[in-house]
C-alpha cells in the first residue's frame, strides 16, 4: 500500500483506490461461494421448488375446454344461461366445426374425461358424438343431429358444464377438495353422502398426531436408556434400533398384516394364554388400530434418532447436582433431565408428524376404509382416475395445512427449540 497523507485517498500497490479494490475482493468471494452452492441450489429448484410450481398450477389449471372448443367457447360467452333455453343454433354449428377438428386430433375424448369429473355422463357423450360427427351434413342443421347423436345435447345441465368449465382457470379442483360444487344457485356443499375429503383431511390430521404422540411414548425410554448405558451396549442396542431401516417398508408393512390378522400371531397368542375367547378375536386389521400400529413402528426410529443425539449431550452431572441438593429422581428428572430434552422432542415430533401425514403405502395395506389417509386420495386420482388436477388441489391443500401446523408450533414451542444434537 502506498504512503498517503491526510486528505488523500488510499490505494492499493497497483494504483486502485483501496475501497474499489475491497469490493472486487467481495464480489469475487460472493461469486466464488455462488459456484460452490449452485449445484446443490439448482437441484433443489429442480427437485423440490419446480414440482410444488407445478402442482399448484395444476390445481388452477383447465386450458382443455377453450383448446378443444375454441369456437365454442366464444359462442357461448353471448347465451344467457339464465333463460332456461339451450344455445341457439349458430352455438350447435360451432360446436361441430370444433368437433370436427377435434376428433381429427382425437383430443375428444380427453376433455369429455375432464368434463365427467364435473358432470357424470360426459365422457360418454363425447365418445358418442365423436362416432357420429363424421356423418353430420356439413350444411346442418346441426341443432337437430347433435339431438340425434344424443338427448344429452338438449338438456341445460350439459351446456352449464361447457360454460362454467370454459375458462383458462378454475376453482372447480379445489372446490371438489373442499367438498363443494357451484351450482346455478352458486358455491353450495356437496350432498352427505359425497363427502370425503374434508373427513379424510380431519382424520388425517388426527391419526398423524396420534401416531407422534405413540412414537413419543415409546420412543422416549428408548433414548433415554441408550443416552444412559456405556457406549459399547448403547451402540449394540442402536443397530436394533436401525435394523428396520434395512427392510422394505413393504416388506415391514406385510408382516404387520399377518401378525394383527384375526387369525394372525397376536390374536393366537392372545387365545392360548386366555386373555380373549376364541370367538372374540380382536380386530386390528383393516382399521385405524392398525394404521397406528404399523406406522408406529414404521416411524418409531425417527423419534429415537433426535432424542438420542440430544440427551446425549446432556451432562449426567445436572441430574446428580439436583440429588446432591435433596431433589428425588422424579424431580430431578423433571426438573432438570426433561427440560433440556424439549429440543429433542420437538426435532422428532416434526420429523415424525411430517412423514406420516404424506405416507399412503401403510395405510393402503392395512388401514381398510376407515383408516386411509387423504394421501391415499391424491394417489388413487394420480395413478387410477387420473384427475391430476384434483390431485393437486388435495395436495395444495395438504402443503398448506403442514405449514399451517408448523407456524403454530413455531409459535407455541418455537423452530429454534429444535435441535438434532
Amino acid at each position: 500500500m502506498s504512503d498517503t497523507t491526510a486528505g488523500e485517498v488510499l490505494t492499493t500497490k497497483d494504483g486502485q483506490p483501496l475501497k474499489v479494490a475491497l469490493a472486487k475482493a467481495l464480489r469475487r468471494e460472493k461469486l466464488r461461494s455462488l459456484a460452490l452452492i449452485a449445484p446443490l441450489l439448482i437441484f433443489v429448484l429442480l427437485t423440490f421448488v419446480a414440482p410444488i410450481v407445478d402442482m399448484l398450477f395444476r390445481s388452477v389449471e383447465n386450458s382443455i375446454v377453450e383448446e378443444t372448443l375454441p369456437r365454442t367457447v366464444v359462442a357461448l360467452r353471448e347465451w344467457d344461461a339464465d333463460s332456461g333455453q339451450v344455445p341457439d343454433e349458430a352455438v350447435y354449428a360451432a360446436l361441430y366445426a370444433d368437433l370436427a377438428v377435434a376428433v381429427e386430433e382425437k383430443t375428444h375424448t380427453r376433455l369429455g374425461s375432464r368434463l365427467n369429473y364435473e358432470e357424470g355422463g360426459m365422457s360418454s357423450l363425447f365418445r358418442k358424438t365423436g362416432r357420429r360427427i363424421k356423418r353430420m351434413d356439413e350444411a346442418g342443421p346441426f341443432k337437430e343431429q347433435f339431438l340425434e347423436a344424443d338427448r344429452k345435447w338438449g338438456e341445460l345441465a350439459t351446456w352449464n358444464v361447457l360454460r362454467q368449465f370454459s375458462p383458462r382457470f378454475t376453482d372447480g379442483y379445489f372446490l371438489s377438495a373442499f367438498d363443494a360444487q357451484r351450482t346455478a344457485d352458486g358455491i353450495e356443499m356437496k350432498p352427505d353422502n359425497e363427502r370425503i375429503y374434508m373427513l379424510l383431511f380431519g382424520r388425517t390430521l388426527f391419526l398423524s398426531i396420534v401416531i407422534t404422540v405413540s412414537c413419543l411414548v415409546l420412543g422416549y425410554p428408548i433414548a433415554f436408556l441408550l443416552a444412559s448405558l456405556p457406549l459399547r451396549s448403547s451402540n449394540l442396542l442402536m443397530i436394533l434400533v436401525l435394523l428396520p431401516f434395512w427392510t422394505s417398508l413393504l416388506v415391514r408393512t406385510s408382516a404387520w398384516k399377518v401378525l394383527l390378522q384375526q387369525q394372525g400371531v397376536i390374536n393366537d397368542f392372545l387365545v392360548w394364554i386366555g386373555l380373549i375367547s376364541d370367538a372374540n378375536r380382536l380386530v386390528m386389521i383393516n382399521n385405524q388400530t392398525g394404521t397406528i400400529i404399523a406406522m408406529t413402528h414404521i416411524l418409531l426410529p425417527f423419534m429415537i434418532l433426535p432424542l438420542y443425539s440430544v440427551m446425549k449431550t446432556i451432562s449426567p452431572t445436572y441430574v446428580r447436582a439436583a440429588k446432591s441438593l435433596g431433589a428425588n429422581d422424579w424431580t430431578a428428572f423433571w426438573r432438570v433431565y426433561f427440560p433440556q430434552s424439549v429440543p429433542g422432542i420437538g426435532a422428532g415430533a416434526v420429523l415424525v408428524f411430517i412423514l406420516s401425514i404424506g405416507y399412503y403405502i401403510t395405510p393402503e395395506l392395512v388401514g381398510g376404509t376407515s383408516g386411509i389417509f387423504i394421501s391415499n386420495r391424491i394417489a388413487y386420482h394420480i395413478s387410477s382416475s387420473l384427475n391430476w388436477g384434483l390431485a393437486a388441489a388435495l395436495g395444495t391443500l395438504l402443503l398448506v395445512a403442514v405449514m399451517v401446523l408448523f407456524t403454530v408450533y413455531d409459535k407455541i414451542v418455537g423452530i429454534d427449540n429444535v435441535k438434532l444434537g
